[in-house]
């Protein structure tokens, strides 16, 4: 017999306490219901209810294989509702979190794309550098740079945040253009203050070099370093996705190419919850092809 047939039979007699009631709620005959519970005894090799004609009761392996029988069917019935979810229309209020300046110049201008693909989802997002709490504040999805710790989430691998060195063309042409790293100490530097006095290190084979520029400019915004930057007030090293576009159009020029900046790895979070939404499940579909390193899931 149909094995998953069997569990509901076993199930919905333990909880209806009799198989005569089982019956009813099943749409099936006493005699039918019976023949499950016995197939799917006769298939573990040991009984699963003690049964007389008054009652009915577990046996010590019959309670233990209830609750993994009940844990089994609820999964099953959540992946059938998930797939009748993913037929219906995507819609529904969505709340997005993103650290400030990769929200602003990477998320925002990319979400016309999901917009086109989910026009009906309603789009709560919210920039801030702090790491939030998803489920206390009501977040269903955050991005998030740096090492992950916590375990109660699941964590899709994006493309890490790359560090570059750059400086607008008229800064150099006015202040030199640096050939090595060690010629930074005497320029002007501009730093988002919580990395502010991080020493800024390159790699190129076997050299490892490390600067700590004394002429700091700092600043608690990225974007306002970038804008900084632009203006000609000195040089800054920040995540490659943040100044793509100001160094394709000329703004800013790329300084040591041919040397190591070290990266951030980047996460997109959601919690470990089963009832996964259509809208959810566009999203990071939408995030990890937009963002996305290969695919990869990493559970935490």
């Amino acid at each position: 017999m149909d094995l998953v047939r069997c569990m509901q039979a076993f199930v919905t007699t333990v909880q209806a306490g009799s198989m005569s009631a089982a019956s009813v709620a099943l749409g099936q005959s006493p005699a039918m219901v019976g023949q499950h519970i016995a197939a799917l005894e006769e298939r573990l090799g040991t009984r699963l209810l003690n049964r007389t004609t008054r009652r009915q009761s577990l046996t010590d392996f019959g309670s233990s294989y209830f609750e993994q029988c009940r844990d089994i069917l609820d999964r099953i019935a959540l992946a059938e509702e998930a797939a009748e979810l993913q037929r219906t229309r995507i819609q529904g209020r969505l709340r997005i979190t993103a650290p400030t300046t990769f929200g602003a110049e990477a998320l925002m201008p990319a979400l016309s794309g999901y917009r086109t693909a989910a026009p009906d989802v309603e789009l709560d997002i919210i920039l801030t550098d702090r790491n939030v709490d998803l489920v206390e504040e009501g977040f269903d999805v955050a991005f998030r740079i740096g090492t992950m710790s916590d375990n109660s989430m699941i964590a899709r691998p994006l493309t890490p945040y790359r560090m570059v060195i750059c400086a607008a063309p008229g800064y150099l042409a006015d202040k030199g253009t640096p050939s090595h790293p060690s010629e930074l100490d005497g320029h002007e530097a501009i730093a988002f203050t919580p990395s502010a006095r991080s020493p800024w290190r390159f790699t190129r084979g076997e050299e490892d070099v490390r600067v700590t520029p004394t002429r700091m400019i700092t600043v608690n915004s990225g974007q306002a370093v970038r804008v900084a930057a632009c203006a000609g007030l000195g040089i800054i090293m920040q995540p490659e996705i943040l100044l793509k576009r100001d160094i394709e159009a000329g703004f800013l020029a790329r300084l040591f190419p041919d040397w190591g900046l070290g990266e951030r790895p980047m996460w997109l979070l959601y919690y470990r919850d089963r009832r996964m939404t259509p809208r959810l499940r566009s999203f990071i579909s939408f995030a990890v092809a937009t963002f996305g390193r290969d695919g990869e899931l990493v559970a935490q």
